[in-house]
């Protein structure tokens, strides 16, 4: 009768491991379209032997629960490639803005400027006409309106730079709160996960952890260190602590210097955001690195043209026989004090077209040779050692470069992010065809244990009724 019972023991273990199996099998199905969830396959454990007459024998098994297949190693791979492309991916988007201004005849909605090379060109131009007859009012209101065109075009690509930089640091500022909020969640998913399960697999916490995580590794660089009891603390890529398992460390934002700046703990750490990856990395690169290159190469533009323009004018005699001087100076744009800002303040101050110094101081109004030095500006080195044309073309051949090796980084770290992330779902998503195989291995099981416990009530019964004919299904 011992033993009869043991197999009774067995198979009602059978079945009831069985049973366990397949809810595992059944929830997996359940939720195979559920964003972030993890496969989850059924433990088996073997019951201790039991003795019967000196003899061991097997006592069945025990489904002791369910184990998710991640790879933490490949799922970290998967972020820290994920927090590279978005921040190449946001940055790229911001220098195609930024290319967006200076794209001959774009005829973009959102360009401000016109073809800055060829208001360049047009406005020596307009000198090289005044020569062949320097009293013609008509040609000194060239001079003056293709002199608007290209201090309007310059101040207002500056002028949209500027716009764009406060569009970037609003967005950044975004990034802070949604950063702060995930912490936040990754802490009390931590105690949770610790609580419920500090020795093994936490199951469907662990998932939800999991989806915070790669969300945050989008927006900031990220370092992960698993800690003891199933935990997790979170660094930035330059070591500052964002989560200590059961506490966060929030970013804020102060002025420093009429900029935005970002903070942890009281110490401003943007550089380090910068170089750090994730969408706020790309924020702050094309805000602190990108734009104030731009600007910084249309300012000393505009400064050298005005500059240079008005010191000539002024050495030269006007239509009225009024000659330049400190006192009366003859400029035809705003005088920059200074490189910094000078393409946002970019105008043209002279309205009055007799005021142009076509001539040579004493030579009379009828002389042309001081339009003849303006004109010959356009080919003299007065930027930077190149001339205007040089210097801008240039410039916009170095931004398309920077754009072009953007892209060319990004499209290398989306496939890389594409491929880490078919690695992971083969190992991590619900495969149905799997699914069904193992319901199918699982319910087979189940009947068999089933047969076999009712062999045995059909064997107890004839043990039961000794002397009596029992039949046997």
């Amino acid at each position: 009768m011992g033993t009869i019972n043991s197999a009774y023991s067995i198979i009602t273990g059978a079945l009831d491991a069985d049973q366990a199996a397949l809810s595992v099998v059944a929830n997996n199905v359940a939720n195979a379209n559920t964003t972030g969830y993890t496969e989850e396959t059924p433990n088996w454990q073997e019951n201790q032997p039991i003795s019967v007459n000196g003899v061991l024998a097997g006592d069945g098994v025990t489904e002791t629960g369910a184990t998710s297949q991640r790879d933490l190693v490949l799922q970290a791979r998967l972020d820290q490639q994920q927090q590279l492309e978005s921040a190449s991916s946001t940055r790229l988007t911001a220098l195609n803005n930024i290319q967006a201004l200076f794209t001959p005849d774009s005829g973009s909605s959102s360009s401000s400027a016109g073809d800055i090379g060829s208001d360049i060109t047009s406005f020596f131009d307009s000198f090289s006409s005044l020569e062949a007859n320097p009293t013609d009012n008509a040609l000194r209101e060239q001079v003056l309106s293709s002199a608007s065109t290209l201090a309007g075009d310059i101040s207002g690509a500056a002028n949209s730079l500027n716009s764009q930089s406060a569009a970037l640091t609003q967005e950044a500022t975004g990034v802070v709160s949604q950063v702060n909020s995930l912490t936040g969640a990754i802490v009390q998913l931590n105690l949770e996960i610790q609580s419920a399960s500090p020795d093994a697999d936490a199951g469907t916490l662990e998932d939800q952890r999991q989806q915070d995580l790669s969300q945050l590794s989008q927006l900031i660089g990220i370092n992960q260190v698993t800690t003891e009891n199933n935990g997790l603390s979170i660094t930035t890529t330059s070591g500052q602590l964002l989560v200590s398992e059961g506490q966060s460390f929030q970013l804020t934002t102060g002025t420093v210097n009429g900029n935005t700046d970002f903070f942890l703990g009281g110490t401003d750490i943007t550089a380090q955001l910068a170089q750090g990856g994730g969408q706020l990395g790309g924020y702050l690169t094309a805000r602190d690195t990108d734009i104030p290159s731009a600007l910084s190469s249309l300012d000393q533009l505009a400064y050298s043209i005005s500059t240079e323009v008005n010191a000539q004018n002024n050495s030269g005699e006007d239509l009225d026989g009024v000659t330049g001087s400190a006192a009366n100076p003859l400029y035809i744009f705003n005088q920059p004090a200074q490189v910094a800002g000078s393409a946002a303040a970019m105008s043209v101050t002279m309205t009055d077209p007799n005021q142009i110094a076509a001539a040579g101081t004493g030579n009379g109004t009828g002389d042309n040779s001081n339009a003849v030095a303006m004109a010959n500006l356009a080919s003299q080195t007065i930027v930077n050692g190149q001339t205007p044309i040089n210097y801008y073309s240039n410039f916009v051949s170095t931004l398309g470069s920077t754009v072009s090796e953007v892209q060319t980084e990004n499209t290398a770290q989306s496939a890389s992010v594409s491929q880490l992330q078919t690695q992971n779902n083969a190992l991590s998503s619900v495969n149905l065809n799997d699914e069904a195989s193992a319901m199918s291995t699982l319910e087979t099981s189940y009947q068999a244990a089933s047969q076999v416990f009712t062999i045995l009530n059909t064997v107890m019964a004839a043990a039961l009724n000794l002397g009596v004919e029992t039949a046997v299904a």
